[in-house]
């Protein structure tokens, strides 16, 4: 029975479970960064998100492994969320999402 071992890896390469991590997590925090945006700024917001996925996209071309990997998931993330914020836009007309009184008065203010 000695002659018969189990050898079990001393260390795991934890990488990939963790970019799996970070990017569920990344794609969790624009969810609501949309509907906020959306809600606060209207769609005037997808200039930021795309800001956002210009800088993180060029740093992803400059930074090596996970951090590289992570930075990459943050500039499409960002790059998808222009297109959230203009359906953001159509389910806060459809009484899906409420809309912003304060905003909605401005824009009120500003056709007259």
């Amino acid at each position: 029975m000695n002659d018969l071992t189990i050898s079990l890896p001393i260390s795991l390469n934890l990488e990939g479970l963790l970019v799996g991590l970070a990017t569920f997590l990344i794609i969790g925090v624009f969810h609501p960064l949309v509907i906020k945006g959306e809600y606060y700024f209207g769609t005037s917001c997808w200039k930021a998100f795309l800001a956002l996925g210009i800088v993180t996209g060029i740093a992803s071309l400059f930074l090596h492994g996970v951090p590289g990997i992570l930075a990459g998931v943050v500039a499409f993330s960002s790059l998808w969320s222009i297109k959230e914020v203009f359906e953001q836009r159509e389910r806060v007309r459809k009484g899906w999402f409420p809309a912003n009184p304060k905003r909605l008065a401005k824009e009120e203010n500003l056709k007259q």
